[in-house]
């Protein structure tokens, strides 16, 4: 299919790059495989579905439909929505679905809105446990049961954190960390009611003790564990046993950690004293310029409330029963908030503000009594705003599954740097100066960040994600940025720079850094074991159905002596990066064949993989 082509079909659907798309041919009849589908874009980002392509070696090829066939096939539809037997919950209305003419044939246009929290999991048949699906690049992979289980939490219109723990007493809660609450809320709100009251009515007050109307059950929450209680008792396996926060500092690159506070048995690692240790230690990463408030020096500025915002975020936000912990770290050039779980709301959501959905509700409550979190929707706004303030690039969010977790990278780096412009002009010469604002706010996210996509500028600029698409298919035209032309995923880089990250540098790295220059003639050695590499997985690489063995061979060869990134292990071995993740690397690692170049991360974007000495 040709890229105008498509073009039209993107033009027809009324949607842009940011989009989920998946090409089915339909030639023999209503595809069966369309439920998974729809299942699996419902519950990710949504998606659109076009029945009369099929997808062939990466390539999109028009077969087109009949009138009939698109007549027969809406109605098919239509039966299968609202057949609770099918699939448990119909999202779509009449504008959803949509016939195309494109070159005298017809297309069906099916476009899935993403599921409400309460409407998630969405699944085929009638039992969610193995028949719900989720959208992870450009397949459908079924759901385990602990995903199932976090979808059907999330969906409960009791928050998780209002569950009462039986068992469990105000001996479970550290007692001065309930006393340095009041001394804060105090300082926030003066001589409130609340601080006459005994700890019980406080923390029933704050949503930390409930009483179950229906059932009569009466105790301590969820949240007024995580908030006030003793480290011990948090992590029972009652409570939260995979609960973890850790801060990193790393301002020193020659040192692993400058400083870090975690659960270390030396103090109750609550959350109220994690935010109070850590908060200082962030704050004291931001300017503070000198500004004066009345006769007050004001020592707060809109930087610092973004980012107290953004951390309040992640510890309300988080799903305590997820992997990996809430972990903040702060750089020199930049501050990292990730937590456990995924965003309540869509991407686009999240960037318009102004709506709010809480995970943990009773731990939003009692941050906003001491003058953190927001609650009306407006959090994101209100981190944006703060960084704009400091002519700072926009925060980045990522979503990312396998575990879940939700990252925010906020970087102290101008929108265009000095030295950014000033290579865009050496490699480009005065195209630069004619450019459009946007157009060169592209060309430096690409030069800053290693690459740019449609999702990327969203947060960067007020222009429509259609706007922006047509704007990078012009640059690409212009010879400016070349595309890696992965549709939703699509990535965007500079035309003068190297097409692809090579495979290693001197220290084993999966690519290198935009100046390897200091490289000098070892940039013939790694030809040389780029060569080798590509004789290793020859065998693979040319088959399109390899066994599993000989895969598997094939990636220990490669992995042995070096780690590789599964996209470079991908391109090598004529794979795409999901399939390898989920039918061998995962399981590799699992299995002990495979490590990770950064454990401590798992999700990390440069991720490395290499063998385990069996030998060892």
């Amino acid at each position: 299919m040709s890229a105008d082509l498509l073009d039209r079909i993107l033009e027809a659907a009324r949607v842009g790059e940011t989009t989920d798309w998946e090409f089915k041919s339909a030639k023999g009849g209503f595809p069966g495989s369309f439920w998974e589908t729809y299942s699996a874009m419902a519950n990710s980002e949504g998606g659109v579905v076009v029945l009369g392509v099929s997808e062939r070696d990466g390539a999109a090829n028009l077969d087109g439909l009949t009138t009939e066939q698109v007549s027969r096939y809406q109605k098919m539809l239509w039966d299968g929505l609202n057949n609770r037997g099918k699939v448990s919950a119909n999202l779509m209305e009449s504008n959803h679905v949509e016939a195309v003419d494109v070159g005298g044939t017809a297309l069906l246009v099916i476009r899935i809105p993403r599921a409400t929290r309460t409407q998630r999991p969405v699944y085929v048949g009638t039992n969610p446990f193995g028949s719900t699906y989720r959208r992870r690049h450009e397949g459908d992979y079924r759901c385990n049961d602990a995903e199932v289980r976090r979808m059907l939490a999330d969906a409960d219109e009791l928050p998780p954190d209002h569950r009462i723990l039986s068992g469990f007493s105000l001996e479970d809660i550290d007692s001065p960390s309930v006393a340095q609450y009041r001394q804060r809320l105090r300082t926030v709100k003066g001589e409130h009611p609340w601080l006459a009251l005994p700890d019980r009515e406080l923390l029933e007050r704050l949503g930390g003790w409930r009483r179950d109307r229906t059932t009569a059950a009466e105790g301590l929450t969820l949240a007024g564990l995580l908030m006030f209680g003793k480290d011990q008792a948090i992590r029972d396996p009652d409570a939260a046993p995979n609960y973890f926060v850790d801060y990193r500092e790393k301002l020193d690159p020659h040192t692993r950690w400058t400083d870090r506070i975690y659960p270390d048995g030396t103090w109750e690692a609550n959350l109220f004293q994690f935010y109070s240790r850590v908060w200082s230690k962030l704050a004291a990463g931001l300017p503070t310029p000198f500004q004066l408030e009345g006769a007050m020096r004001r020592d707060v500025t809109p930087a610092h409330e973004a980012l107290r915002e953004a951390f309040v975020n992640a510890l309300i936000h988080a799903d305590y029963g997820g992997a990996g912990g809430v972990v903040i770290e702060r750089y020199p050039d930049r501050f990292l908030v990730e937590n456990p779980g995924t965003l309540l709301v869509s991407v686009e959501q999240y960037l318009a503000g102004g709506v709010s959905e809480c995970r943990n509700k009773a731990l939003q409550q009692m941050f906003l009594m001491i003058g953190g979190g927001e609650r009306a929707g407006s959090g994101a706004d209100k981190i944006r705003a703060g960084w704009r303030a400091q002519h700072w690039r926009a925060p980045r969010l990522e979503v990312r599954a396998e575990p879940d977790r939700v990252r925010l990278t906020l970087p102290m780096i101008s929108l265009i740097p000095a030295d950014t412009l000033d290579r865009l002009r050496r490699m480009f010469g005065a195209r630069i100066d004619a450019l459009a604002p946007p157009e060169l706010q592209a060309l430096a996210t690409a030069d800053v960040e290693g690459a740019v996509s449609n999702t990327r500028l969203q947060e960067l600029l007020t222009n429509h994600p259609v706007d922006i698409t047509r704007m990078l298919a012009r640059l690409c035209e212009q010879g400016l940025l070349v595309s890696d032309n992965r549709r939703r995923w699509t990535t965007y880089r500079l035309a003068g720079g190297p097409a692809e990250p090579s495979l290693f540098d001197a220290g084993g790295s999966s690519h290198l850094g935009r100046d390897s220059s200091h490289l000098g003639s070892d940039s013939s050695h790694l030809a040389d074991r780029h060569t080798q590499l590509r004789a290793i997985a020859a065998t693979v690489a040319g088959k399109r159905k390899a066994p599993t063995a000989e895969v598997r061979a094939a990636i220990l060869a490669l992995c042995r002596e070096r780690y590789l990134t599964a996209d470079v292990l991908a391109d090598l071995l004529n794979r795409t990066a999901p399939n390898l993740r989920n039918r061998y690397l995962s399981p590799m690692i699992r299995d002990g064949l495979l490590k990770l170049r950064y454990p401590e991360s798992p999700n990390r974007p440069d991720q490395a993989y290499g063998a385990v000495d069996q030998d060892a």
